[in-house]
């Protein structure tokens, strides 16, 4: 990615005086609260969407959210980019002209998956992979890279406001990513693999979240064929999971856990070291 330039570094996260009760008291303590950064994204000219994120690796988040809008498909396909993080814009420059059409432009992406995202449509269709991996991993696996993620999540334990994701393989975690936005998390590790050029025919998504559909539809954007939870799935996703070959294991607490789409991935062999392949 030729003429990009990178911005100053933003806060994720600040501290607020609040009152805690205690069961028998009040105190005041200063509690660290997650920063909420509105970001605008300008693609050759045109306002794109105005995504709602936590603003570190914004250049992962920019390059994964465009290759799942199939704006892109490598960082090479981005002429320039910047980002000027006090105004909250970005500014980016694409090769093919013709990506980018009229009824992509101003569309608000909220923290949240749910009502602010409507275009599971043509887009979703053409991104979205059928995912024929072979790959399988353990009962063992699944619960050692859940407690990983979930052990690793310091952002997680000072603000209790963001969600988790991480890239893993059987040798241990690849890395891991933690936004506001559950489906900004996933787009920073899409990032991460186009950077990084990571191939992803074994890997493995865990995730703090629920399992919606977007959710859903972000992995297999991604290439991913096992994506795992503590929490639940969604039905939508559940079926869009069946149609694209994805594996989808949910409810990942202690021993227990349900296999809901494409068992055959999950058997019982020995656990994963999960440890970290690479600086997260």
């Amino acid at each position: 990615m030729d003429g990009r330039k990178r911005a100053m570094s933003k806060k994720v996260s600040t501290l607020r005086a609040v009152m805690r009760y205690d069961g028998e008291v009040f105190q005041d303590i200063d509690d660290e609260i997650a920063c909420e950064y509105p970001l605008t994204i300008m693609v050759n000219g045109m306002e794109f969407a105005t995504m709602v994120c936590t603003p570190e690796h914004m250049e992962e988040l920019l390059l994964g959210f465009l290759a799942s809008e199939g704006i892109i498909r490598l960082p090479d396909d981005v002429e320039s980019f910047s980002i000027n993080q006090k105004t909250g814009f970005a500014y980016v420059e694409v090769k093919n002209k013709g990506k980018l059409s009229p009824q992509h432009s101003k569309r608000f992406i909220g923290s949240c998956c749910g009502k602010s995202r409507q275009f599971y449509l043509q887009n979703d269709v053409r991104t979205a992979k059928t995912i024929m991996s072979k790959q399988q991993i353990s009962v063992q696996d699944c619960q050692a890279m859940i407690k990983y993620m979930q052990e690793h999540s310091s952002f997680f334990k000072q603000t209790g406001g963001v969600h988790n994701a991480a890239l893993c393989n059987t040798e241990g975690v690849v890395v891991t990513r933690t936004d506001i936005g559950r489906h900004n998390a996933l787009d920073k590790i899409y990032g991460f693999c186009l950077q990084n050029r990571i191939g992803l025919s074994d890997k493995v998504i865990a995730f703090s979240g629920r399992i919606s559909s977007e959710v859903l539809l972000k992995v297999a954007k991604i290439g991913v064929g096992i994506v795992l939870s503590k929490s639940a799935p969604t039905d939508l996703a559940l079926d869009l999971a069946e149609e694209l070959g994805i594996t989808t294991v949910g409810f990942i607490r202690g021993n227990t856990l349900n296999v809901y789409t494409h068992p055959k991935r999950i058997i019982e062999t020995q656990s994963v070291k999960c440890e970290s392949s690479y600086d997260v």
